[in-house]
């Protein structure tokens, strides 16, 4: 086979392959192992095409490609979509968000500009409009749909920079940072990496932020924040952390948008996978004042349960987008030298918005030019499978979820307590659960060593995943309970498969 064009006629068969082989393994994905290392050897038949793994010089067809990778793919691949992943904070996806997966592949859409695709460019529109009354954000607020949390940090960071800029009456659209002195980042000790990544990649640094805590855990000491807000005198960024990765804690948002509008900087609100507490009446008031950030981060392919690469932003003033994220224009694409040019947001691309505090620009009615509101110009259609889970199960159904997940992490609590072998480490306000295997005859100065080790042996083991962390100084365990298809029984095999390692890897004496 040398050319697709001849190959058109395969579609129809090629297609029914992926249907033929989706099936079986969406029915048994729940009872299967995450990960079982043995497959890995079948990875070397994705590079024997041909002679010495080199490119082939004749192709073997979209059947027979289709083939290999169907079979090779479902049994290797780690199995992350299941209900038994626990590492990270990875969710699966709802059946309607697959099939609208599988719908946006389909349609191939170019979701930059409302000329390359009207559909995605509406259901952009939806999708965010949507997303932001899940949350309960005031409807002034608009965003972007962006490929992960750290890219929706980067979006937020970076009209956070433009922000901060205007105060010294620079254009950083136009002129950069030059001449600007170090953007002052303040934020408590629940700070991610993806923060410090999205201030790397914007020209600050990755070890600008500033960072007050009060204890090792990483509770923000906020009279020390208070303090070097006062001494700066100018403006910053307060970057505040809802969900923190290890044991879910959250940094008191409402406190922080009182200590941000006092000294006039700007909030940002990292909201990963904790903005979701906003979903369910027994955990809102864990982003209680959210709703007064100036931007905020956060993923869909966590707890909204859509396939990677999706994550969204939002800001107070949604018009600071296109602000920092248009292109110049040319002939061919939408800006000030096209007739297709139109930003949505009342204002010529790459214009300056009032740095006025009480300016809230309201959201554009209609679907807007999103190249010109985030990072990427060539833009997947992301946003329609985010559309697809919200229709299908609605705020009740992402509610019920979020609430079974909160249910199951306080059963793995409540197991964890119940195992003299097991001791946890921090409350569990959210759906991580922290601890570590504390077998009774082991002294305390082995603990971290036998942690470490139970952490590569759980990976390697496979039926079920979990990945080691530093907590308060100690080795532990953080599994975290996101996946739409987890159930009790998942919970109470992650028990007994860190029990029987345990076992093996510190028996008791005698």
């Amino acid at each position: 086979m040398s050319d697709p064009l001849h190959d058109r006629d395969s579609a129809e068969a090629t297609l029914r392959q992926v249907y033929a082989a989706a099936v079986p393994y969406l029915a048994t994905l729940a009872d299967r192992p995450v990960h079982d290392p043995a497959t890995e050897s079948l990875l070397v038949e994705l590079a024997e095409l041909a002679d010495g793994g080199r490119l082939p010089e004749k192709g073997v067809g979209s059947v027979a490609a289709m083939e290999r990778l169907l079979r090779v793919g479902t049994t290797v691949a780690t199995h992350s979509a299941g209900p038994r992943f626990f590492h990270f904070v990875v969710g699966g996806a709802t059946p309607a968000a697959l099939a609208a997966d599988w719908t946006t592949a389909l349609l191939d859409q170019n979701a930059a500009f409302r000329a390359t695709s009207p559909l995605a460019a509406a259901v952009e529109t939806i999708a965010l409009r949507w997303l932001r009354e899940l949350f309960g954000l005031p409807a002034s607020y608009g965003g972007a749909l962006v490929t992960s949390a750290t890219f929706a940090n980067f979006t937020s960071l970076g009209v956070a920079t433009h922000w901060w800029a205007e105060q010294h009456d620079v254009d950083v659209a136009a002129d950069g940072l030059t001449g600007l002195p170090r953007m002052p980042v303040l934020s408590g000790g629940y700070l991610h990496a993806s923060s410090r990544k999205a201030l790397q990649m914007l020209g600050h640094g990755r070890d600008t932020v500033e960072v007050y805590a009060r204890d090792r855990v990483g509770r923000a000491d906020l009279p020390a924040i208070e303090r070097r807000l006062a001494e700066l005198a100018g403006p910053a960024v307060l970057i505040a952390n809802a969900g923190e990765v290890n044991a879910g804690h959250f940094d008191p948002i409402d406190t922080l948008a009182d200590i941000a509008e006092r000294y006039g900087a700007w909030l940002h609100v990292d909201g990963a996978f904790g903005l979701f507490a906003a979903l369910s009446p027994r955990t809102a008031d864990l982003v209680r004042g959210v709703e007064r950030a100036d931007s905020i981060a956060c993923d869909a392919h966590k707890w909204l349960n859509v396939p990677y690469e999706s994550g969204f932003a939002f800001l107070r003033e949604p018009s600071r987008l296109p602000a920092a994220f248009g292109m110049p224009g040319t002939t061919y694409l939408p800006g000030p030298a096209s007739p297709l040019w139109s930003d949505g947001s009342g204002g010529p691309v790459g214009s300056r918005p009032s740095s006025a505090r009480s300016v809230q620009p309201e959201v554009p009615a209609g679907p807007v030019d999103y190249a010109m509101h985030g990072p990427e110009s060539s833009r997947r259609a992301r946003s329609i499978p985010i559309w697809a889970t919200l229709a299908a199960y609605g705020r009740d159904g992402h509610r019920a979820m979020v609430e079974r997940q909160l249910d199951l992490a306080q059963r793995l609590a409540r197991l964890v307590d119940e195992a003299p072998d097991l001791e946890r480490l921090a409350e569990v306000p959210l759906c991580i659960v922290c601890f570590r295997a504390r077998p009774p005859h082991l002294p305390a100065g082995e603990l971290d060593d036998l942690n470490r080790r139970l952490g590569a042996a759980l990976l390697d083991d496979g039926r079920v995943f979990a990945g080691t962390t530093v907590y308060d100084g100690r080795i532990a365990l953080r599994p975290a309970i996101v996946n739409w298809q987890t159930t009790e029984a998942d919970i109470d095999l992650l028990v007994e498969v860190v029990r029987e390692l345990v076992a093996q890897l510190a028996p008791p004496p005698g």
